[in-house]
């Protein structure tokens, strides 16, 4: 699974870990996060994440 990255702030989502303080499950893919989540680090939406080159 891909990791993505704010372009505000440079918070990395990594699905592996997930974001379990908004109640995104480890193993969360990106795409499957519902579409009202924002960014922990700043509050911005999925559209100000892109994918993240490894």
């Amino acid at each position: 699974m891909k990791k993505y990255q704010c372009v505000i702030c440079g918070y990395v989502y990594d699905p592996v870990e997930g974001d379990p303080d908004s109640g995104i499950l480890p193993g969360t893919a990106f795409e499957d996060i519902p579409d009202d989540w924002v960014c922990p680090v700043c509050s911005v939406t999925k559209e100000d994440f892109e994918p993240l080159d490894e």
